[in-house]
């Protein structure tokens, strides 16, 4: 299989298979077209009236190459592999829902305004040190673990995640183990006694602002509906030029009020953010903020709107790092992650404040996603293997798409939360992710060029 598509006059053809990604001339990328159905001659037939015999025959020769190289039109090695595929799965990551309490009342927060559906509630301490033997305990041989603090706003409740990681640096050395821990902050209790802690302790942190002032504190105001950004803004920006604008996001999300969130992203880089992510809402569709069916144009123009500016910018040496825009064409993700994605439901597990585990942050509260507790262990079986035995070929739509092997089948919550089944792919995020990685693949050439 392969994919061929034009951007900004560039003509790039991705080998899905292999991952090899090639520019094409006008000639070449015609000839693709007919390359697998008809022979020399009636393609040079077909395309004389557009190109002289010679140019035609020299595509041919190119593609003719690529071809015999393994670079073009190859096979899917993993198709009938899978089926038989039988992994040793740890458990090598937890998300530790430190508060379902928030501070802040976000519009479109996933989360019921941080309390998941559930009662108002933190983390003990105690909670969160079964949860580090549990995963000690459930880690196998595997050295390097992650602990994610997450809420609600785990600020509330930091002196129980202060405790937390005490305890992790004690077990790790008895245990042979490695923590690494992230943080995510709305930021608005954010100060100097956090900053310094998490700075020498904590590798990364993700901090929540959605661009514009009026587009931020549209969404995310205090409990009593003020806005967030003048306060949240400076600690942010403070907080990113003390890590040495590496180790950290400035996250947002963007929503039907506005579409045109290419302008958030830029506002965050104008006021000097190295690290961004600015990501679709995942309502349903009758919400109001949801990005709807007929909001997809929109929203893949703005993505091309800001492709071109990011390398525009890139070249004038005031570059940014854009999340979707991140893609590593000499490494990337192994063939595991390639295929399965984010390992939620067996590799990785959410943990509530009670001690329940979930597949993963968007699953708890959901009582028929509880897998077990970090006292018991996991009990619920059923459920991890459903998890661990889903795949890019478990998933048609997945096993048919071009770029199964960037998405690895995309988010299982979002699957479940739109069609009832974690196999079922949610159909908008696959559009937005397809027109993502194009203007991924489209930068990645324009950088390549540019150094050659």
């Amino acid at each position: 299989m392969i994919h061929k598509f034009r951007l900004f006059d560039t003509n790039i053809v991705v080998d899905v298979n292999s991952g090899a990604v090639h520019v094409f001339d006008d000639a070449a990328y015609d000839v693709l077209d007919f390359y697998q159905n008809y022979n020399k001659e009636q393609m040079i037939e077909i395309l004389s009236d557009k190109y002289d015999r010679v140019i035609i025959e020299e595509a041919i020769g190119e593609i003719d190459e690529l071809v015999k190289s393994g670079q073009l039109f190859t096979e899917d090695v993993y198709r009938d592999y899978i089926p038989k595929w039988k992994r040793n799965y740890v458990v090598k990551a937890l998300c530790l829902h430190v508060a379902h309490d928030c501070n802040m009342r976000c519009k479109y927060c996933f989360a019921s305004t941080g309390d998941f559906g559930c009662e108002r509630t933190l983390m003990s301490a105690e909670v969160g040190k079964k949860a580090i033997d549990f995963l000690i305990k459930s880690s196998g041989n595997r050295k390097n673990l992650e602990i994610d603090f997450f809420g609600g706003e785990p600020l509330m409740n930091f002196e129980v995640v202060k405790e937390i990681i005490g305890y992790a640096r004690e077990r790790e050395k008895e245990s042979g183990k490695n923590f690494r821990f992230t943080i995510t902050t709305n930021a608005l209790m954010l100060n100097e006694e956090h900053k310094k802690y998490i700075n020498e302790n904590i590798s990364n942190i993700v901090l929540s602002i959605d661009g514009r002032p009026e587009v931020n504190d549209n969404m995310r105001t205090r409990v009593d509906g003020s806005g967030t950004y003048k306060t949240i803004l400076p600690k942010i920006k403070d907080m990113a030029e003390s890590r040495n604008q590496d180790a950290y996001y400035a996250r947002g999300t963007f929503t039907r009020a506005n579409l045109d969130f290419s302008k958030d992203v830029l506002h965050l880089a104008d006021e000097g953010f190295k690290q961004i992510s600015v990501e679709p809402v995942v309502l349903d569709e009758q919400s109001e903020w949801s990005i709807r069916p007929e909001d997809v144009a929109a929203v893949c123009s703005e993505y091309e709107k800001l492709a071109l500016e990011y390398v525009r910018r890139r070249k004038e040496g005031k570059g940014f790092n854009f999340f979707h825009f991140m893609i590593d064409l000499e490494q990337g993700p192994c063939v595991a992650k390639r295929l399965s994605g984010c390992g939620s439901g067996y590799e990785y597990l959410a943990v509530s404040p009670e001690g329940d585990l979930y597949p993963c942050h968007q699953f708890v509260g959901i009582e028929n996603f509880k897998i077990g507790n970090v006292n018991n262990g996991i009990i619920n079986e059923d459920i991890v293997n459903a998890f661990a035995n889903s795949n890019i070929y478990t998933r048609k739509e997945c096993s048919e798409c071009w770029a199964r092997f960037y998405c690895s089948g995309g988010c299982p919550a979002n699957g479940y939360k739109f069609n009832k089944d974690i196999n079922i792919p949610y159909k908008v995020g696959c559009e937005l992710e397809r027109k993502r990685v194009e203007c991924a693949l489209w930068i990645k050439t324009q950088q390549l060029l540019t150094n050659n």
